[in-house]
């Protein structure tokens, strides 16, 4: 495959130099930096895992309040406002 990259001119020079003084030609200089910039990039983590990492979820216990069904607070509710409690 054929790929065209502008560069700026020092990286030309500077890659033309390394290319002369270790006689290779740019496309096997520029593929062995690409492998190795590949070969140790780790993937990005997602929001949800450096969620889990740092304690963010399962982070909050349930509250007294809040543990028992939502139906149970409801019909406590209804029974305190009709006096039934």
């Amino acid at each position: 495959m054929t790929t065209t990259v502008r560069i700026p001119l020092r990286l030309e020079q500077a890659l033309e130099r390394y290319c002369v003084e270790t006689r290779r030609s740019k496309s096997e200089v520029i593929i062995e930096l690409l492998e190795q910039r590949f070969a140790t990039a780790q993937p990005e983590k997602t929001a949800y895992e450096i969620a889990c990492e740092t304690g963010f979820i399962g982070s909050l216990s349930a509250v007294d309040d809040l543990a028992d069904p939502p139906k149970a607070h409801v019909t406590d509710a209804i029974a305190r406002k009709h006096g039934r409690a």
